[in-house]
């Protein structure tokens, strides 16, 4: 069994290798083969574990990731298990890892559903995830410009100098929300706003939006307008986001949208329900975070670890 920290992930995993995991995994959920299982909490005062869990039969694993929250912060790990045998492969430290798959879960959105000419972007929120979340975005299409917001200044234009000279395109401060989205092809929320931060009526026809943060009731980040004018609505999980999607479970409660209307992204990837229907449609995708992301990346970490010697072996 492998051991692989933290600082080892970075060097072992590229968001094109990424991409190309999580949209497998994807595939493998639409076709009926993978098997995912919700998140569940335990919660205690001032901690909460989080566990979810997952397999993959086309890559012979299961696996589950577990983390916890408290005030010192979240602290991540993955286990992978070889499915016909249920040995145990590697425990993976995953806070990178996590980073990247819910990066390229937006990516994998993006190139099913928007619109194939996108070369815009609007980020609204500028912290650790929002480095991924963009970068998984530039990897499915030509994009040539962006326009990035977040309430502090200094991070904000932080970020900007980063990713522009990681991805080799002009990214902008801009001083508004509305500043940041309102010409954008691809809109990406990744914020942990308690209230939308994303007003539908900034969206420009043809629009598509990540909205990546709001994995909890009390959050939300897009407010109903961006729901009313959206024709397709995707979730990575229609059973987990009944439960935490704070983003959906008003404008439901509220007549605005039925389940009915959502479709999972595994169904897009697989080709059974369309990512788009037409070139000024607005198409959403909301993005809880599944087990079989994390399988998958997990998996592509481990064989590189192999090949490459990284690692500390245990047992």
């Amino acid at each position: 069994m492998l051991y692989i920290r933290e600082e080892e992930v970075g060097g072992l995993l590229s968001m094109d290798v990424a991409l190309r995991a999580v949209e497998a995994a994807f595939r493998e959920l639409g076709t009926g083969s993978a098997v995912n299982i919700p998140r569940s909490r335990v919660r205690l005062p001032g901690h909460t574990l989080h566990v979810m869990s997952g397999g993959i039969p086309e890559l012979n694993l299961t696996g589950l990731k577990a983390y916890t929250t408290t005030r010192h912060g979240a602290r991540f790990v993955v286990l992978l298990f070889r499915a016909d045998s249920g040995e145990p492969l590697a425990a993976i430290e995953a806070d990178r890892l996590g980073q990247m798959r819910t990066g390229a879960a937006s990516g994998v959105a993006t190139k099913y559903m928007a619109r194939e000419d996108a070369a815009s972007v609007g980020v609204i929120g500028t912290g650790w995830q929002a480095r991924s979340q963009l970068a998984a975005v530039c990897g499915v299409r030509a994009v040539k410009s962006v326009n990035a917001f977040g309430r502090d200044r200094t991070r904000r234009e932080d970020y900007c100098r980063e990713m522009s000279e990681v991805l080799g395109i002009p990214v902008q401060p801009v001083e508004s929300a509305r500043a940041c989205v309102e010409e954008a092809d691809v809109v990406i929320t990744i914020t942990s706003a308690a209230q939308p931060v994303l007003e539908g009526a900034w969206l420009a026809p043809g629009a598509h939006v990540n909205a990546a943060g709001s994995n909890a009731l009390v959050r939300s980040e897009i407010d109903e307008e961006t729901v009313r004018r959206t024709r397709v609505v995707a979730v990575d999980s229609r059973e987990q986001a009944k439960v935490e999607c704070g983003d959906l479970l008003e404008p439901v409660e509220k007549g605005l949208l039925h389940w009915d209307r959502v479709h999972e992204l595994a169904d897009v990837v697989a080709g059974h329900v369309p990512g788009r229907i037409e070139p000024a449609d607005i198409t959403l995708f909301e993005s809880q975070g599944l087990a079989v992301e994390d399988v998958a990346v997990a998996a592509a970490i481990y064989e590189r670890a192999k090949a490459e010697g990284v690692g500390q072996r245990i047992g």
